[in-house]
């Protein structure tokens, strides 16, 4: 009597194991590192900002500082990582973050709360560089979608709750529970990092971080994200200070929202990519994204921040699986490790460059036209989005891979 099993029961019976504990560890680093970033996001403006005579700007240089010293930290990991090794820059990163937030309330001197800010945007530029690769390293690449779904819920679940619970706790408890607790959650995290392998192991020539930048391939959907990215770091830093005091409650449901309808569209949208391809979300995702930002507008009305954030959540979530999986498959295995440093740095420069703009802006016009403005920015995403679908049907026409286009050089 012949088997009753069928080609795709075998197939199901061979297909490796996900969750290893190398993952689990994984894990552990992921939320230590997200929990003591997102505990800190949005309490430090507001500490900065505290001291009678500073304005918005004050907020916005020290969150510019963070995301400036996390892009610098990103374009170096690469060189470093090559001679110490992933393991080695997770442990160091987790150390550079953690440390100096329970520092940070010794001074409230903007040079202080900028240094501080500056040190630990390094180490979180190490833990996003070196895990990314680590993560590559740890999922079959036939389960690579799934793992980077969940990889991507460890980290949003702690944005999720450690971004309304930092501000929260700060006005409760004080700066300096806060800090202690955005300290403890990086450092306790180190003690998963040397049961985890040292590198990655890619075969292949390495992808240099500046010819990826240069090829349409991958800078088109990095610029696309950049815009979006605009738009989480405005939300994150000013709408505690666009909302104002007198409705605190809106605020930290925005703030809880916002994060957790990322967490959740950017579930879907891994799943949905899987199926039918990445590349028809990245559009969706910034409408979404665009038409969020703009409800915030709305200032005043308490109703209206909320949904605005959620929406804009929605869309940012469906922006961010959708352009790293399509920069992922866009090169071979070796450039991995590039390719998460370029996503990140275009979250980084994008939310950096959205805290320090929106502040200078909203001086001038105030908040609601700024966040109008912000909605006009993040809809010019739409340009590079059409460009890199056009490009993606002409490589298809052509019988090509674009991945090819990537390995060996900008188009």
């Amino acid at each position: 009597m012949g088997s009753s099993v069928g080609p795709e029961d075998r197939a199901a019976e061979v297909r490796p194991r996900l969750v290893t504990r190398a993952l689990m560890l994984r894990f552990v680093t992921v939320v230590g590192s997200s929990a003591s970033f997102f505990l800190l996001l949005s309490v430090v403006p507001a500490y900065a900002q505290g001291v009678p005579g500073r304005g918005s700007d004050a907020a916005g240089l020290v969150t510019g500082a963070l995301m400036l010293a996390t892009v610098a930290g990103e374009v170096m990991a690469p060189w470093l990582a090559a001679r110490c090794g992933y393991r080695l820059m997770l442990g160091v990163g987790l150390a550079l973050l953690g440390a100096p937030a329970l520092v940070l309330t010794v001074s409230d001197s903007m040079g202080w709360i900028v240094a501080v800010c500056l040190v630990r945007g390094l180490g979180f530029a190490f833990t996003l560089v070196a895990g990314g690769a680590l993560t590559a390293a740890l999922i079959p690449a036939e389960r690579r979608g799934e793992g980077l779904a969940l990889i991507g819920i460890a980290a949003g679940v702690p944005s999720l709750v450690c971004l309304p619970l930092g501000s929260w706790l700060a006005a409760h408890t004080g700066y300096g529970p806060v800090c202690t607790a955005a300290a403890l959650a990086a450092l306790v995290a180190i003690a998963a990092v040397p049961g985890l392998p040292g590198r990655e192991a890619g075969s292949g020539p390495p992808l240099g971080i500046w010819a990826g930048a240069r090829s349409g391939a991958l800078g088109r959907p990095a610029i696309v994200f950049a815009v979006t990215a605009v738009g989480a770091g405005i939300v994150v830093t000013f709408l505690p200070l666009a909302v104002g005091s007198g409705h605190s409650g809106a605020v930290t449901a925005a703030l809880f929202l916002q994060p957790a309808a990322a967490t959740v569209s950017r579930w879907f949208a891994g799943r949905r990519a899987d199926r039918r391809g990445a590349a028809s979300l990245v559009i969706p995702g910034l409408v979404a994204s665009a038409a969020g930002i703009l409800v915030l507008a709305l200032t005043g009305l308490p109703v209206a921040v909320v949904v605005g954030a959620a929406v804009f959540g929605v869309g940012f979530g469906i922006a961010q699986s959708a352009t790293i999986t399509l920069m992922y498959a866009r090169v071979p295995a070796s450039g991995y490790g590039t390719v998460s440093a370029l996503w990140n740095i275009a979250y980084d420069a994008g939310m950096g460059i959205g805290a320090v703009g929106f502040g200078a802006v909203a001086g001038l016009t105030g908040y609601p036209w700024a966040f109008v403005l912000t909605a006009c920015l993040i809809l010019a995403g739409l340009v590079p989005a059409w460009w890199d679908r056009a490009a993606t049907r002409g490589q298809r026409a052509r019988g090509g891979e674009e991945r090819a286009v990537v390995a060996e050089g900008p188009p």
